[in-house]
């Protein structure tokens, strides 16, 4: 009896072993499937997993990129000294201020940045909640756009060719020239003509103690500022430092302050900064260079999903976030949930009309720049506004759109008090029934919601979830601290530098 109980344990063990090792088998055909699948969809959208192929990306260790750091973690060019573009692009908050709408001018604490920063007791805040209307974009991969910048595309290349990174004969078209017409002024690339509005809005660097100053003139007064050239009042008390590091920068032993630190050295220097947050590594890349365990099961379930028209039972992501950098550089309405001050416009003022506000056409009503999808999963909340806090809810909208906005639970909001939520579901309805309207419904189980999130997350790059790596794009808080006292040595809601 003793000896059949041990084959009978043995015989069961094997038929356990033998199912394993079938179904390790059956996986790894599985797998080969997807891997043939995948390479198919690859080969036909002619991606190289690299978005930035062929183009030169500033280091980081440049003096230039590095002046461009420390400018921009300088609240000297907060118009009252209490706000710098750090203030919601911060690396470690994946390159924005992980917040649904930003927090600029008259924060209660100027260097807490992200959850917990608000401007309740603002003086220039009559209204509960912050007054940005839209939220903040990524400086992640900068670098890799060509057509446009800001959601709205208000700064826009005018030769739109594929890797000209904004630069061209035809020149920039910038919020200071008519639509269609470029700046003059708007510098070498997109984001030289980026960086030199923040300082320009009341709400986000410019304040509101300087509203005589047009957009040009606040930039000339704040190069002054650095330079100790400008209005007597307004001068550092110790304009060498900034003089020495510009001088270094430009290599200009003897020049002078009013050559060197002028409104578009400024705004260059930052722009060289932003341009060298490249990060593109991910293992997305790694799995298309030929590292086929680089991606999950579900994750490659879900980049079939991704790249699959909804009439074949896939989600149709690719239409619009198409190629290496996963974007279109394009505008669509997609109903969003309007949440914020808005831009003035509708009945109201609490709506956003998009990219109509640029073109005043109609098929651009609610239109916004399809985003890049590289190191999505670090750079939410996500939407125009930043009105979903979770990749599943922002999938889910562009499966359903309708129910989507009719189930929106703003509990997900990671600040109170936003602006106009009870004008939500009016503001968006109506981008919901404008001609314009963009997405169709597409019935997908949630499991496949899960695999379509689990190829976003494969469009990460490590290093922007390392403190240690991106401590490159972080000025240190002693070393590096500015004389004048104006470095923004960011802190999390607990007091912890960042």
């Amino acid at each position: 009896m003793k000896k059949y109980l041990i084959s009978l344990c043995t015989l069961v063990m094997l038929s356990t072993n033998g199912y394993v090792l079938a179904d390790k088998e059956h996986d790894k055909a599985y797998n080969e499937k997807l891997d043939k699948s995948l390479m198919r969809i690859i080969q036909s959208n002619d991606l190289t997993g690299d978005p930035l192929l062929n183009r030169t990306v500033p280091d980081i260790n440049s003096p230039k990129a590095q002046l461009g750091m420390d400018l921009f973690f300088s609240k000297t060019l907060g118009g009252d000294f209490d706000s710098a573009c750090v203030a919601c692009h911060h690396p470690a908050l994946g390159g924005g201020d992980n917040l649904a709408l930003p927090i600029g001018v008259e924060a209660d604490s100027p260097d807490l940045l992200g959850v917990g920063r608000t401007n309740d007791d603002a003086l220039h805040n009559p209204e509960v909640g912050p007054p940005v209307p839209r939220n903040a974009p990524t400086t992640f991969n900068v670098v890799a756009w060509d057509k446009f910048q800001f959601h709205d595309g208000r700064v826009e290349s005018l030769d739109k060719t594929p890797g000209a990174n904004g630069a061209g004969a035809s020149g920039i078209r910038t919020p200071d020239s008519a639509f269609g017409v470029a700046d003059p002024l708007a510098g070498n690339n997109l984001a030289h003509a980026q960086a030199r509005f923040p300082v320009t809005s009341n709400e986000e660097m410019k304040g509101f103690n300087h509203t005589e100053y047009t957009g040009q003139t606040i930039r000339e007064l704040l190069a002054g500022r650095l330079g100790g050239y400008g209005d007597e009042a307004d001068v550092l008390d110790n304009v060498s430092y900034w003089l020495e590091k510009f001088r270094s920068a430009l290599v200009s032993v003897d020049g002078s302050a009013e050559e060197l630190i002028t409104e578009q050295n400024v705004s260059m220097m930052i722009s060289e900064y932003e341009r060298s947050q490249a990060f593109v590594n991910t293992p997305w890349k790694s799995y298309i260079k030929g590292k086929t365990k680089a991606l999950s099961y579900e994750a490659k379930k879900g980049a079939i999903l991704f790249y699959t028209a909804s009439s074949e039972g896939g989600a149709n992501c690719s239409s619009c976030h198409s190629g290496d950098f996963f974007t279109d550089e394009s505008f669509h309405n997609l109903a969003m949930p309007q949440i914020g001050s808005g831009k003035g416009d509708g009945e109201d003022g609490s709506n956003d009309f998009g990219r109509a506000r640029e073109t005043a056409l109609a098929e651009d009503m609610f239109a916004f720049r399809t985003p890049s999808l590289i190191n999505v999963e670090v750079t939410g909340p996500w939407s125009h506004a930043g009105a979903y806090s979770s990749l599943e809810a922002v999938v889910k909208h562009h499966l359903n759109a309708a129910d989507a906005i009719e189930n929106y639970d703003d509990q997900q909001l990671t600040q109170a008090d936003i602006r106009n939520l009870d004008q939500m579901p009016a503001n968006t309805k109506e981008a919901l029934d404008s001609a314009s309207f963009a997405l169709e419904n597409i019935q997908l189980s949630d499991m496949q919601v899960g695999f379509l999130v689990e190829f976003l997350k494969a469009l990460t790059d490590p290093c922007t979830q390392d403190r240690e790596c991106l401590g490159q794009w972080i000025p240190d808080a002693e070393e590096r601290n500015d004389p004048n006292g104006d470095q923004l040595n960011a802190i999390d809601q607990n007091g912890n530098l960042l």
